[in-house]
């Protein structure tokens, strides 16, 4: 761990974007089952900021555009991206625990309002790649690359200084489920595009190789955001994902040694946790190796 890194946990109790409620619960269980307090024994300089304002997912039949929930998801995301904008000023490394992936859409923002070179490497079981009203159900938490790289124009993704968040060349995919047809996108994921991204079956065969190859691409830019989804573990390792993903996905410490590697980034700006449902967890047995690795993974960093 770097000795000059200070740390500040940002909790974000929010389902706004998910396929139903949840996620809201993740910031205290992680919290509960030790989360700043294993960074701190670990030497870590921390300061826990408590929660933004969350929300808890609705019903929304008949969504405008397509898009449910967008006004409590976009409420939310500027909430995180007025946070991690002022923690970033202070010098220190947001870490910020969801919360669906629309959390990473306010991260992204708030890192860009005071470095406009920001990379990210998106380490999820997904591609994110919906449209709400195309493809996909219109849950928005499958939409959040689709946002970045400006394929879906919203006020979900302009909350930072620039549009698009993203150029191709700004974003590596890490652990996406090809076969998925809601959020992969065969026209943006081509290798005559500039997203570089690596399958969940290719990072499991060569992890390290496809994280060396991240951290090439991003080590260029002034700020690098990893986003780490729950759901690029497979479930039947760890059965904590609010959306099960069942042989797909990576074992978990292979997934943290992917992080870990992508978190020793000098270039580290802000780490996002997502799609941590404790409700799939009534003995708290996988809350504890989930909060065990990542906090090592940060720590080892």
């Amino acid at each position: 761990m770097s000795e000059a890194r200070a740390y500040e946990v940002l909790g974000v109790p929010s389902s706004a974007g998910a396929h139903h409620a949840g996620q809201e619960l993740g910031p205290k269980a992680l919290r509960d089952f030790g989360f700043v307090d294993r960074l701190r024994e670990a030497g870590a300089d921390v300061i826990d900021a408590g929660d933004v304002a969350g929300s808890v997912f609705r019903a929304d039949p008949d969504p405008v555009g397509g898009a449910r929930n967008i006004a409590a998801a976009i409420e939310v995301a500027g909430q995180v991206a007025d946070e991690v904008e002022r923690i970033v000023r202070d010098g220190r490394i947001p870490v910020v625990i969801g919360g669906d992936c629309t959390v990473t859409l306010g991260v992204v923002a708030g890192v860009q309002r005071v470095q406009a070179e920001v990379g990210v490497a998106y380490v999820d079981g997904d591609a994110d790649l919906s449209v709400p009203g195309v493809r996909g159900n219109g849950i928005l938490d499958s939409t959040v690359v689709s946002h970045l790289l400006g394929i879906v124009d919203s006020p979900l993704g302009r909350l930072g200084p620039s549009w698009p968040p993203l150029e191709e060349d700004q974003i590596v995919l890490l652990g996406y489920n090809q076969d998925d047809p809601d959020s992969f996108d065969d026209d943006v994921l081509t290798d005559d595009r500039e997203v570089l991204h690596f399958s969940d079956d290719h990072l499991r065969e060569v992890p390290m190789e496809a994280a060396g190859s991240a951290r090439t691409r991003l080590d260029v830019f002034e700020g690098l955001v990893v986003h780490f989804d729950v759901d690029a573990v497979d479930s039947a390792d760890l059965p904590l994902a609010d959306f099960p993903h069942y042989g797909t996905g990576q074992t978990l410490a292979g997934a943290l040694d992917v992080v870990q590697f992508l978190l020793s980034a000098p270039n580290l700006r802000a780490l996002s946790l997502t799609e941590v449902n404790p409700t799939h967890d009534p003995s708290g047995e996988q809350l504890e190796r989930y909060v065990a690795g990542v906090t090592a993974a940060i720590a080892g960093s």
